[in-house]
């Protein structure tokens, strides 16, 4: 298949299996365990079933754009098509590892299309630099933005936010050693396993009849369920109702026994056996656009929990470097004490209209300057997103 015709290859086209998993809600994807085994044990295979039918777009091949796309295709989605309309120049040469002095001059995304493509087989790779309209980007479930201005990314995510189903948006921006991340997964977002954690179970040793039912675990272990959580049975002899009972809540936990808020005077009596083990409910979260979340960006995600104030004080920089750069139409210089003055001020502008105080850093803010034109390398995962959001791939 040549690079025009992968471009051009609608999300009908792709292989029928992959098809077939995303119209049927990529129940029937199969899994190559042995090559997805260490992903497998990471994400779940519920997760990998959903990546395994997404069709992703990375907006932007630059370095960060292009390590995106190599680590979601070494994941193993069903598609990826790298993004650009830029062409390439010399300095991309020092962060866009799969750029040689030969690439000068092409499209940045079709001068790296093929050596993506070499990491994995399985997963269809296209190149494009097609207009990012609402039409061309309904045919993705995740739409990944690295080298957008704010106001492209506003428009992007107005986009996928208002598409039915909604469609996942993630920005991210690098400068130098500093970085941006904003997602938006839609106003109805379903997250089925809130902590990530192996769900805990218990081997059980006998179940009263009585309202509230007592259930007591064999001692070998310690339980680890907490009041107000939810359990289900399995493989329990004798009290064949619970088997198949729907989550029930437990209360009055201790090390070894808990309580149901169940009446099982009318069930069959126990007799032996049975495994107990967390139900994890679903959580449905709304986030809100790119527009909304500058203004109001709630909590950060934290990196470092030793510097509690650099997270609001860098949410205003890169939104006054977009305002710096619209404004010049380039980049803060490094080392031009001027440039980086301006920078500042546009900080200090932004700043006093915020409810909460932000503190100022000037040299903090200096040296985010003088990194300014620097898109640093920053392995950036997606599928770390699956994790914690499975859905995102749905």
């Amino acid at each position: 298949m040549s690079k025009r015709a992968a471009e051009d290859m609608p999300a009908t086209d792709l292989p029928k299996k992959a098809k077939m998993a995303t119209d049927n809600g990529q129940a029937n994807v199969d899994l190559d365990e042995n090559l997805h085994s260490r992903q497998l044990a990471v994400y779940g295979r519920e997760a990998m079933r959903r990546m395994a039918g997404a069709n992703v777009l990375v907006a932007g091949a630059n370095g960060t754009g292009v390590e995106i796309a190599k680590n979601v295709i070494l994941a193993g989605v069903r598609a990826l098509t790298i993004h650009d309309t830029k062409n390439v120049e010399t300095r991309d040469l020092s962060a866009q590892f799969y750029l040689t002095e030969e690439d000068v001059g092409q499209n940045r995304a079709e001068a790296c299309r093929d050596k993506l493509q070499e990491l994995n087989n399985a997963v269809a790779v296209s190149a494009s630099s097609a207009e990012l309209s609402a039409e061309y980007l309904g045919q993705f479930q995740v739409v990944v933005a690295t080298d957008a201005s704010l106001e492209e990314a506003k428009r992007i995510d107005e986009i996928c936010h208002s598409h039915q189903p909604s469609i996942a948006f993630v920005r991210v921006e690098t400068r130098a050693v500093f970085a941006s991340v904003f997602c938006d997964f839609g106003p109805s977002f379903t997250v089925y396993d809130v902590d990530g954690e192996e769900p805990h179970s218990g081997i059980v040793a006998s179940v009263s009849s009585g309202n509230p039912a007592l259930v007591t675990c064999v001692d070998d272990e310690r339980l680890e369920f907490q009041d107000g959580q939810l359990v289900v049975f399995s493989e329990v002899v004798g009290m064949t109702q619970l088997n198949s009972h729907k989550p029930v809540k437990v209360k009055n936990c201790k090390a070894h026994s808990f309580e149901l808020e169940l009446d099982t005077t009318g069930f069959s009596e126990y007799v032996r056996g049975g495994i107990v083990t967390q139900h994890k409910e679903p959580k449905v979260l709304s986030f809100k656009r790119l527009g909304e979340a500058l203004d109001s960006p709630g909590e950060f995600l934290m990196s470092d929990f030793s510097k509690f104030e650099r997270s609001p004080l860098l949410h205003l920089a890169f939104q006054a470097l977009d305002a710096y750069q619209a404004e010049t139409g380039s980049l803060p210089r490094p080392g031009v004490s001027g440039d980086a003055d301006k920078l500042l001020e546009l900080v200090s502008s932004l700043a006093a209209k915020q409810t909460d105080k932000v503190e100022l850093d000037e040299a903090l803010l200096r040296k985010f300057a003088s990194g300014a034109v620097r898109a640093g390398l920053w392995t950036f995962q997606l599928p770390w997103l699956v994790q914690r959001h499975p859905k995102v791939f749905e």
